[in-house]
């Protein structure tokens, strides 16, 4: 199945809601404002988040039967519901939960249960389970109940940030509660008369609380403001449970820039943006277990053996994963077989590049052998002729692209140019210096160079019209990665330009060594250098070297043979050609 994110537009087609309400239960304890909250919610919906009012189902009291919910909700599994619709489900009324042999069961109480028949109730895991069947791509239930058993993670890790646009192709299901098992919600004494305490500070937030500093809420935004104010409120006893039950998307609550972001398809400009999570509840650590193992070893100056050790068997999982057993060499092209094996060949890098990642960031002297065997390893099988389809066996170098990109920004970031360095000039196989490409970073760029010449990464969906499509793709589909490592906010942009311009200086001065034309893999820095001039990232980058010469830091790392002598031919002949592009 092809990856979502290809088929996903950066907006919404339908918003669709599910509000439901209950003050007056059949054989239950009323409740006093649930269904003012409901009624809210559905006039902020309509009113001011442009819900169409006949795509929001409505019901209160009496009308919010078991059978009339279950009914209401799967409707929305409806051919007429599109993979880029939005669905809101909103439920105020009586949670329970009762312990069961696997842990606790969380159930909604509709207007006809009987508290002591649970085959009345509407068990949480039915709507989860069911919400499959629906093809929206971006799902947010807001629950005004307390109850358990709700087995949510969260997958980005407090004080991430992710590129507004990116959160529309990627799928999600949240889930925020008013309070967990065996709390008592409180129906009333919020911030707003005549609504409880959980959807007053609800209300607020997506009245504009919760909004970044552009104007944006997220769920994932709204669910940190809600849990922060509720937990803290003097009229509360209750601690809101939310997170994600599957994907890593985010429900876009309000975007007002959205449409302003780029009208320039060649130029992905692109909103960065906070998401303030609290807590994290997660239900498995396996990347962040070993994420934490390698910091813990690079802490210590005892560590190196077992830092190779688990790097190598780290290799190991990533050579068995993206072998040829998985990803043959032969066979017919097709953009759906393209798109399927980019998804695959970064489902079966992520372990490996946080790793690596974490290892440039910190690396001292001591770790640098451990870099260069991580590379020539996961390259070996790479070098040499084989047989097969050209794009298939260029293609094998994405999963190394992104292990470099990842490491070097993460170098990059925190000006470990020996890292950098180490990584782009390590010698790969037999080479000897009768080849005129004997590093990583050259072998690398031609591999994938022999791919944008072709225009291939103009394949992918939302990437056909772009000056730099590859470039623009990593540029998001890495930042999640590394903020999540490193929390770099907006700091990412400038360290992914100045890495991409080391990258094609350090490649135009190899390919000069050579006796060839000067040539570098040109990124996004390309259409900054034809639209800023002097303040791009490529210009920035130049002068800083030119003021500081042998002492620029990548000199004394040992770019560019150590040389600024180099280093300024390399830089005078790429920015010609960059002055050639005339990408406006």
């Amino acid at each position: 199945m092809r990856d979502l994110k290809y088929l996903l537009k950066q907006s919404y087609e339908n918003s669709r809601a599910l509000i439901i309400g209950i003050n007056k239960y059949l054989k239950s304890p009323p409740l006093g404002y649930a269904v003012n909250d409901a009624k809210e919610m559905k006039d902020i919906l309509i009113d001011e988040l442009g819900f169409e009012a006949e795509n929001v189902i409505y019901l209160t009291d009496s009308e919010a039967t078991k059978s009339n919910i279950l009914k209401s909700f799967l409707s929305f599994t409806s051919e007429s519901v599109k993979v880029d619709d939005r669905l809101l489900i909103f439920f105020a009324g009586h949670g329970h939960t009762k312990t069961g042999s696997r842990g606790e069961v969380g159930y909604l109480v509709p207007y006809d249960a009987d508290m002591s028949d649970y085959s009345t109730f509407i068990r949480w895991d039915e709507l989860t389970r069911n919400a499959e069947l629906i093809r929206a791509k971006h799902i947010l239930f807001i629950m005004d109940a307390c109850y358990g058993g709700l087995a949510v993670n969260r997958d980005i890790q407090a004080g991430s940030s992710r590129f507004l646009k990116d959160m529309y192709q990627r799928f999600s299901r949240q889930v925020i509660t008013a309070g967990k098992a065996n709390e008592v919600v409180s129906d009333s004494g919020g911030p707003i008369p005549d609504h409880s305490v959980f959807t007053g500070h609800l209300i607020e937030g997506i009245r504009g609380k919760a909004a970044n500093e552009h104007g944006v809420i997220t769920a994932s935004g709204l669910m940190a403001y809600v849990y922060t104010k509720v937990a803290n409120d003097l009229s509360s006893d209750q601690t809101p449970h939310y997170g994600q039950f599957d994907g890593d998307g985010d429900f876009i609550i309000a975007a007002p820039n959205i449409g302003k972001l780029s009208d320039d398809e060649k130029k992905d400009i692109d909103e960065l943006i906070s998401i303030p999570y609290v807590e994290v509840i997660r239900s498995e650590l396996t990347l962040d277990d070993k994420v934490e193992y390698i910091k813990e070893l690079l802490s210590s100056p005892k560590s190196h053996i077992k830092i190779h050790d688990f790097s190598i068997e780290e290799v190991r999982l990533f050579l068995a994963g993206t072998s040829e057993d998985n990803f043959s060499v032969s066979g017919s092209y097709s953009d759906e077989e393209l798109l399927n094996r980019i998804s695959s060949y970064e489902k079966y890098t992520k372990d490996l590049g946080a790793i690596f990642a974490v290892i440039a960031y910190w690396a001292t002297e001591s770790e640098l052998d451990v870099l260069r065997k991580t590379i020539s390893r996961a390259s070996d099988r790479l070098i040499g002729s084989q047989g097969g389809l050209n794009i298939w066996l260029n293609l094998r170098w994405y999963p190394l692209l992104l292990l470099l990109y990842q490491a070097g920004i993460a170098a990059v970031e925190s000006k470990n140019y020996q890292t950098l360095s180490t990584i782009l000039y390590t010698k790969l196989g037999d080479s000897d210096y009768g080849n005129d490409e004997l590093f990583f970073a050259q072998k690398l760029s031609s591999g994938i160079g022999e791919l944008t010449r072709n225009e291939i990464f103009k394949r992918i969906p939302g990437h056909e019209r772009q000056y730099t499509p590859l470039s623009e793709y990593l540029f998001k589909q890495i930042q999640p990665v590394i903020d999540n490592l490193f929390f770099l906010g907006k700091g990412y942009e400038t360290s992914f330009d100045e890495f991409e311009v080391l990258y094609a200086l350090v490649i135009a001065d190899l390919r000069l060594q050579a006796g060839h034309n000067c040539w570098g893999p040109i990124g996004r820095f390309g259409w900054k250098f034809s639209n800023r001039g002097d303040y791009s990232p490529f210009v920035r980058l130049t002068k800083e070297a030119a003021s500081l010469k042998d002492n620029w830091l990548p000199i004394k790392a040992g770019m560019f043979g150590g040389s600024y002598e180099r280093f300024e031919k390399a830089g005078s002949e790429l920015r010609q050609t960059l002055g050639r592009l005339n990408w406006w």
